[in-house]
C-alpha cells in the first residue's frame, strides 16, 4: 500500500492551528470548541450567543476553502465523495445519533477534554478511535471497498 497524501507539515499546521483556536475560544470566551455542541447552538439558541458560533462554524468552512484556493491542498481540485448521497446522509445521521450518545463530538472530546484532562473525555476517545479502527478494518479487509 502506497500513502500518496502523507503531508506531516500541514498536519502539524493545521492541528496547531486547531490547538490555538480551541484555546482562544477557551480563554477569551470561556467556551469549549466542540464543533457538534457549537453547531447545535445555531441550530437552537438557548442564550442569544449565536453570532460567535456562526463566525466560529464560518471560520472553519472558508478556511479549508482557502487552504485549498491557495493551493496547498492534496490533490487539489480531486476531492471527491466515494459514496453516494444516500450514504452519506446515513453517515450524517449516525455522527449526529453518536454525538448525542457521547455528548459532544471527537474535537469536544479528544482536543479539549483530553487537555482539561475529563476521564469521561478519555474513555469517549478511545470509543471514537476504536469504533474508526473497527470501521475501517470491516470496510477495507471483510468488505474488501476502497
Amino acid at each position: 500500500m502506497t500513502i500518496v497524501n502523507f503531508t506531516p507539515w500541514s498536519a502539524l499546521l493545521g492541528g496547531a492551528l486547531i490547538g490555538l483556536a480551541a484555546a482562544l475560544l477557551l480563554a477569551l470566551n470561556g467556551r469549549i470548541a466542540g464543533i457538534s455542541g457549537i453547531a447545535g447552538g445555531i441550530l437552537d439558541p438557548q442564550r442569544g450567543d449565536v453570532g460567535w458560533r456562526v463566525t466560529f462554524v464560518l471560520g472553519l468552512v472558508l478556511g479549508g476553502f482557502l487552504y485549498q484556493w491557495l493551493g496547498l491542498g492534496v490533490g487539489v481540485g480531486h476531492i471527491a465523495a466515494v459514496v453516494d448521497t444516500p450514504q452519506l446522509v446515513l453517515a450524517g445521521l449516525l455522527v449526529g445519533v453518536g454525538t448525542t450518545v457521547g455528548s459532544g463530538c471527537t474535537s469536544g472530546h479528544g482536543i479539549c477534554g483530553l487537555a482539561r484532562r475529563s476521564p469521561r473525555s478519555l474513555v469517549a476517545t478511545v470509543t471514537f478511535m476504536l469504533s474508526a479502527t473497527i470501521t475501517v478494518f470491516v470496510v477495507r479487509h471483510v468488505l474488501g471497498e476502497q
